[in-house]
């Protein structure tokens, strides 16, 4: 017998306000199956799920019985009914990760949110995974890629990533590179994974084994969710690709082809939610790795870059968690006030990534600033907004006014990668010269010496080559 709604402890869970009231006047809740119809009459069958406490108090959010959620004004519920009640239990069954000693041995270190979930149509609960156990419960295919240990170093939001987290993490690889392990798989969030992918490619130089960082773009509670996969092509890079360096594990195209492998200071995050959202910029990704070959006994990868670092587990790893948290980047825009250089200055911030416009360029009014800063000891760096393209200061007045004032040009190092690379460096030194050096010597490909013909794509919607193309092939 189910248990009356008023006699639940945790029925409201989260709900407050008119979604809490329209809970009670139709004796529904948590967890409750429902079918609920609005003021035009449009029926919606499923589950009540939890709200968070940073949720509105307007909406009820239903589990449909087809994966995908939807949030119902409370105003507009002409009538609901419970159909049925099953609170969830918060515990993916585990089952123990079978050891092969034929298969190589791979770290998973969660930084967090959820490396992947098993979803409860029943109740609409999404739990995560983490433990080898669990994570053989929910993607019993990593078994059959190589045996999986994991670590749960913090459990923060991408966006919530910073210094402490980025020092941490270069220890927890230098560390499992020592144990001997083939290869580590980092699970983040994708927002500001890219950030984490440039810092690490300084922090931890001259990998033996292979570095991914992986995410998913939708959440693995949705039919269209790219979490697993993402998970099996990071695990199976980690123990199998020969490409020995820091890199971003995400879809490819917009369908389940492929992923995409990118170097970790040359990609972005390019659209909010899009699956296939990371770019490689002003280079070609590393390669592509797929869950099943194209031929059978086949690769599981596709090489595009020649210029790789190759796995070897001899070499002998750099790790250097070094970060100077006094460092800043900037876009340049029209009417950019020298007062926020100044003001930067008397913060004592010692670096400043500016992103110029065009080849690397500032509104003159800034000059006598960016020079105060500059011999306070600031470091200022030019990037190019555009993404695409280099710093090329030498041409107009503008750029050669600007070296004079001593700005150092990075040639086409993406701003966020600049950002970290000198927060690296200034974690380092004081030196000016020794600064430069460092910060015009690449590293990890940071900077590179040309873009290559296909090394700037955009399509362009509503061309007709554009559309016939995309009608073609893209898939």
């Amino acid at each position: 017998m189910t248990t009356p709604v008023s006699e639940r402890t945790d029925c409201f869970q989260g709900y407050r306000g008119i979604a809490k009231e329209a809970l009670a006047k139709f004796g529904i809740g948590v967890w409750s199956e429902v079918e609920i119809v609005n003021d035009e009459g449009s029926a919606f069958v499923g589950v009540i799920l939890p709200r968070s406490e940073t949720a509105d108090d307007l909406h009820i959010v239903i589990k449909l019985f087809n994966g995908y959620n939807v949030g119902i004004h409370a105003n507009r519920i002409a009538s609901a009914k419970e159909t049925g009640y099953k609170k969830a239990v918060y515990k993916i069954p585990e089952k123990a990760f079978p050891f092969d000693p034929k298969k190589k041995n791979v770290t998973l270190l969660g930084t967090g949110g959820t490396i992947a979930s098993r979803l409860d149509y029943r109740t609409g609960a999404v739990i995560p995974a983490f433990t080898p156990g669990e994570l053989y419960g929910a993607v019993p295919e990593l078994a059959d890629i190589a045996n999986l240990d994991t670590q749960k170093l913090f459990g923060v939001f991408s966006e919530n990533m910073g210094p402490e987290q980025y020092k941490a993490l270069a220890i927890a690889i230098g560390k499992e590179i020592e144990k001997g392990v083939d290869g580590i798989v980092v699970g983040h969030g994708t927002d500001t994974m890219s950030h984490t992918g440039a810092i690490l490619s300084f922090m931890v130089q001259n990998s033996p084994v292979p570095i991914v960082i992986v995410g998913s773009q939708r959440s693995s509670d949705r039919p269209s969710s790219d979490a697993a996969l993402n998970l099996m092509n990071a695990v199976r890079t980690a123990a199998e690709c020969d490409i020995a360096e820091v890199m971003l594990c995400m879809f490819g195209p917009t369908s389940d082809n492929y992923d995409l492998l990118h170097r970790g200071t040359r990609c972005r995050k390019m659209h909010s939610s899009y699956r296939s959202t990371f770019r490689t910029i002003g280079a070609t990704p590393l390669a592509t790795v797929s869950r099943y070959p194209k031929v059978e006994g086949g690769s599981h990868f596709t090489y595009i870059s020649e210029e790789i670092l190759r796995r070897d587990k001899t070499r002998k790893p750099i790790i250097n968690p070094s970060f100077e948290e006094k460092v800043t980047i900037q876009y340049y825009y029209p009417n950019f006030n020298p007062d926020i250089i100044d003001g930067l200055s008397a913060m004592g911030y010692r670096g400043l990534v500016m992103a110029g416009t065009g080849l690397g360029h500032v509104n003159k009014p800034l000059y006598p600033a960016i020079k105060r800063a500059i011999q306070k000891g600031m470091t200022v760096v030019m990037c190019v907004q555009t993404l695409w393209g280099f710093a090329q200061m030498y041409v107009y007045d503008t750029g050669r006014d600007l070296l004079d004032l001593g700005i150092i040009p990075l040639d086409n190092m993406l701003p966020e990668t600049a950002y970290m690379k000198l927060a690296w460096v200034l974690g380092q030194t004081e030196d000016p010269k020794q600064i430069r050096d460092m910060m015009t010597t690449p590293i990890n490909h940071e900077i590179e010496s040309r873009e290559p013909h296909n090394g700037y794509l955009i399509l362009q919607g509503g061309l007709p080559e554009v559309d016939d193309f995309v009608k073609n092939h893209w898939k």
